[in-house]
């Protein structure tokens, strides 16, 4: 970070579905932040995993591969409805990392503790750039801790398939609702039981309920906390820009 720079952390967690992407890509549009979903890393390593072959649930070799994991995330390129890009090893990944059976991988993958540990210092480092909304799971309590802003999204399991049904018939995708409820039920169940880093609410976390309330309207909730919780949202920065992700 420059020295002298204001350093902005908006840590934004919760499940999958519950608007934590587009709320925080907007968030950090009016602050004028680079905005970053950490379930990027893990959707990337499990893109090269399947590619290379890796089973996942071989640990060892997931960790190894997360160790020497490169990325690069910026604002969006082109525009396709995309939040950001996504480059890998320098090829564009950003909508081959979303595809449902990229989805499911992630979950698996991200359960193993030698691969979050790698990828935790990723994570960090992207956090100390200055001015960032983060989102995740586990942003809050495990990833930036010390964050002055920490959000929690909350919405129920039939809201988050709808809305996880819209974005995939929007990429041409056709699933059942019933089928999303299972899936997101089950990775529910994963994420919050795993042994390290689960799936819960940091202890001084903002609750937002997004279930029958706009995008708009979480959006500005979120500021009104920012605004409250830190200084240094008064201060707009133009920085926001690419953020090269790479294993030390």
């Amino acid at each position: 970070m420059v020295a002298g720079a204001c350093q902005l952390v908006v840590a934004i967690d919760g499940p999958a579905g519950s608007g934590k992407s587009t709320v925080g890509a907007e968030v950090a549009k009016r602050l004028g932040a680079l905005y970053f979903d950490t379930g990027v890393v893990y959707r990337v390593l499990a893109l090269l995993a399947l590619e290379r072959g890796i089973a996942p649930d071989d640990a060892e070799r997931l960790a190894q591969l997360a160790q020497n994991l490169s990325i690069r995330v910026g604002p969006p390129s082109i525009q396709d409805g995309r939040l950001y890009d996504v480059w890998l090893d320098g090829r564009d990944v950003t909508w081959a990392i979303r595809t449902p059976e990229i989805d499911r991988l992630a979950s698996l993958v991200s359960a193993h503790p030698p691969v979050r540990r790698a990828l935790l210092r990723l994570q960090r480092e992207l956090a100390r750039n200055g001015r960032v909304v983060i989102a995740g799971r586990d942003i809050g309590t495990v990833v930036m801790p010390e964050a002055p802003v920490k959000i929690w999204l909350h919405a129920s399991l039939e809201e988050r398939a709808r809305r996880r049904q819209r974005d995939l018939a929007r990429r041409g995708i056709v699933r059942s609702l019933e089928e999303i409820v299972a899936e997101l039920a089950d990775r529910d169940r994963r994420d919050a039981t795993r042994a390290i880093a689960p799936m819960r609410p940091a202890e001084d976390a903002v609750i937002i309920d997004t279930d029958d309330r706009t995008i708009e309207e979480v959006v500005e909730t979120v500021l009104a906390v920012v605004r409250e919780r830190c200084e240094c949202a008064n201060h707009g920065s133009d920085s926001a820009g690419v953020a090269p992700l790479a294993a030390p």
